[in-house]
């Protein structure tokens, strides 16, 4: 799979979007594509070249129409989902691979509402443009409702985080403490990278130890004053402890 930041290098040149919006469509030829974006040829293989370095996009050869030599053409290869979130307290950039499989291999990863279109287009090859509309329009529906629910947690992930943001500004005086709070923060169930924090802060192994001490006193005398009680443990607790996951 390719990385997310070729991914977005990819993506944010507005012409490969548009060659990669046709290219979902149906195959094509490079001089289709010039004559269709209006764009010179040379153009087009260049950027079908960076797409196809990326796993975008496969070539392949084809009997010439006419009977000349063997044509070359272009298709969609990855099926992806990018997902960014970007606000106060809140930053995300999240590559997913779509899952493979037909329609029935899929059925137990879907949300309720389009079971019908499962049975209705699972074992057929076509169906008519009417009747995918109709699915496609179910599905859109489906699509739009989990969107919704997707933003409102969103958001409220966001006020969270805004609210934990003030205590962390209050409770932590220096930018490493702050910065060692807000990783445990945006990945609470991943263990840190010591070695990558400590070149980053540029402190050596005795400052680090010292750092992440003050950070595990200072969270434990929060979650002390939000118990309304001593919390009594020892030295070696798990991060995530002082977080409040008991």
């Amino acid at each position: 799979m390719t990385d997310l930041d070729t991914v977005l290098t990819l993506l944010q040149n507005k012409l490969r979007r548009q060659i990669l919006e046709r290219l979902v469509r149906e195959p094509h030829y490079p001089m289709q594509l010039a004559e269709i974006l209006d764009v010179s040829q040379q153009a087009i293989v260049k950027h079908l070249k960076e797409l196809e370095r990326g796993n975008f996009v496969m070539k392949m050869k084809v009997p010439s129409e006419k009977g000349g030599p063997p044509r070359t053409i272009y298709s969609v290869q990855q099926s992806i989902s990018l997902r960014i979130d970007l606000g106060p307290d809140l930053f995300s950039c999240e590559q997913r691979t779509l899952p493979a499989g037909g329609p029935m291999r899929l059925s137990n990863r879907l949300p309720k509402g389009v079971e019908n279109v499962v049975n209705t287009i699972s074992g057929r090859k076509k169906i008519s443009v009417g009747e995918g509309l109709t699915h496609i329009q179910q599905v859109n529906e489906v699509l739009e409702e989990l969107d919704r629910k997707r933003d409102a947690l969103i958001s409220l992930h966001q006020h969270i985080r805004s609210r934990v943001s003030a205590a962390v500004e209050s409770d932590f005086d220096h930018y490493e403490q702050r910065s060692v709070v807000h990783n445990l923060l945006d990945a609470p169930r991943t263990r840190f990278d010591l070695n990558a924090m400590a070149q980053e802060f540029q402190l050596g192994k005795a400052e680090m130890d010292t750092l992440l001490k003050v950070v595990k006193q200072r969270l434990e005398r929060q979650l002390g004053e939000r118990a309304g009680h001593i919390v009594a443990s020892t030295s070696d607790r798990d991060f995530r402890y002082w977080l409040g996951d008991l």
